[in-house]
């Protein structure tokens, strides 16, 4: 008689996961760790008009040759850590002028004093440099064959846990080894793009998503043009605003509600002489007073093949509240930030696909703080309406799971990095595979971690941590730049083949 197959579905299971391909991932370096040397001009303001009234009159009773002599030390000692520092501080002079209305009458060396008493250094990677994310660089031009230029960007954060973005750049050769480039050691803020142009449409749009559409806001949007300046807005709302009983906190709480989303949208340049390194994206605007957190840059393919655009997903932070943003940029010069809105746009982790899938904009996301959503839009700066895409199920990620950046394209699916938090908080990476031209749909799974925190990786700001905001793939390998315990950043590969191979 012939034999029947009693095995049971759990022991064809085991059978058919022993004989996957293991992957192996491979720490490849180099480490990137905070250089507290490379610190950026900030302006400085005491707390009441008060103080700086009589700080001003302190540096006004000096003699000439006494504030000669002092500008001169002031130079001497910080020149050489910043460029155009003594423009800088003229700037800042002219900031305070506009606060106090001073005597215009103030000579240029008094000017220049005056505004080092109210300037200060930032060191924006004093803490940590961590969560990196990773994209072709725009210029990939006299590259020996088979190696790619990147830009790197990293989640800076310095005194008062204040974060911002930071960048670096190198290449990754035929043989996928790694080489930085040197950093400049000066650090530059971006100047802001004055006479912004806003969209009528949009705008009006966006303040109805903000729940801001009564009566007030109805009048402001009537007299503004199809396209208008933050100069119009404001002498808009001044004028709106006194028309208004004196006592209408209706109207109080639109004009600041309308002239928020304006200020938080808006734009802003580097010299584009400056390197790459050089540049940082430091906060700016009330929502983001508290930090630049976890940007995950993706270079996004529009209607044409070559036609790129980067955007960046990044969560802003006012010490109260987190909001999921978008910045955008072609050159790294030039950056736009953007606010989204719709009721999807909400809590961590949210993730662009890089390019159009059926004609819709694709983002994955983490709305409830545990799970992996999946969402779809005909207009980037709005989204609605998330799907639950993947639940925690291994062990070391039963407490939440999230994305690591944006899915990146393969001929088998969309491969998608994930982190997992477990026991003691520990955090660790993984990756699953959606279908390409339906990534509601998931073909594979890890699991087990891709990447787990080891003993040299344990200790750090925060401890126990790997995490990344974004990979790239390189020929046959997927490289993995990774953040160790929220302190330095280093990189890691391993073949797609085999980790494709590796999953259920």
């Amino acid at each position: 008689m012939k034999k029947q197959n009693m095995n049971r579905p759990e022991e064809k299971n085991k059978k058919k996961s022993a004989s996957k391909k293991t992957f192996h991932i491979n720490r490849i370096g180099p480490t990137i760790i905070p250089d507290r040397s490379r610190v950026l001009l900030r302006p400085f303001y005491p707390a009441r008009k008060e103080i700086m009234k009589r700080i001003i009159a302190r540096v006004m009773m000096l003699s000439d040759n006494e504030a000669e002599k002092l500008l001169h030390q002031v130079l001497g000692e910080f020149e050489n850590r910043h460029e155009h520092v003594e423009k800088f501080l003229k700037n800042q002079f002219d900031q305070v002028q506009g606060i106090l209305t001073l005597d215009r009458d103030i000579s240029q060396v008094r000017r220049s004093l005056i505004g080092s008493y109210f300037t200060h250094e930032y060191s924006p990677e004093a803490a940590a440099l961590f969560n990196p994310s990773i994209v072709p660089h725009p210029d990939q031009a006299n590259l020996p064959e088979g190696s790619i230029r990147f830009i790197l960007s990293l989640r800076a954060t310095g005194e008062g846990h204040i974060s911002s973005i930071t960048f670096r750049t190198g290449t990754i050769n035929a043989n996928h080894r790694i080489t930085l480039t040197p950093v400049v050691p000066f650090v530059t803020a971006p100047n802001p793009v004055p006479n912004t142009i806003y969209e009528k449409a949009l705008f009006e749009r966006k303040l109805q998503e903000a729940g801001l559409h009564n009566h007030f806001c109805h009048r402001v949007i009537n007299r503004l043009s199809d396209e208008f300046i933050l100069d119009d807005l404001r002498t808009i709302l001044e004028s709106e605003r006194s028309n208004s009983s004196s006592i209408d906190t209706i109207a109080d709480n639109a004009a600041q509600g309308i002239l928020m989303l304006a200020e938080s949208n808006f734009e802003v340049s580097f010299d584009s002489n400056s390197h790459v390194s050089q540049r940082i994206l430091f906060p700016s605007v009330p929502s983001q007073s508290n930090g630049i957190e976890d940007a995950r840059f993706v270079r996004f393919t529009k209607n044409r093949k070559n036609d790129f655009t980067y955007y960046a997903t990044y969560t802003a932070y006012d010490g109260k509240i987190i909001l999921p943003q978008l910045v955008e940029t072609k050159d790294f010069i030039h950056f736009k930030f953007i606010t989204l809105n719709g009721p999807a746009a909400r809590n961590k982790g949210m993730a662009l696909f890089p390019r159009k899938i059926n004609g819709r904009y694709a983002m994955l996301s983490r709305q409830d703080d545990v799970n992996i959503f999946i969402m779809f839009s005909d207009n980037i700066h709005f989204w609605q309406s998330p799907e639950i895409l993947l639940k925690p199920l291994q062990s070391w990620e039963l407490m939440k799971i999230g994305t690591c950046g944006s899915p990146i394209e393969t001929d088998a699916g969309w491969l998608v990095l994930s982190h997992g938090v477990g026991p003691m908080r520990k955090y660790c990476l993984s990756a699953f595979l959606l279908d390409l031209n339906d990534p509601t749909k998931i073909i594979g799974r890890l699991t087990e971690p891709l990447l787990s925190p080891n003993e040299t990786e344990r200790e750090g700001y925060v401890p126990n941590v790997v995490y990344t905001c974004g990979a790239i793939k390189h020929g046959s390998e997927l490289i993995i730049p990774y953040a160790m315990s929220d302190y330095s950043t280093s990189f890691a590969s391993v073949s797609i083949d085999d980790l494709l191979a590796s999953m259920e």
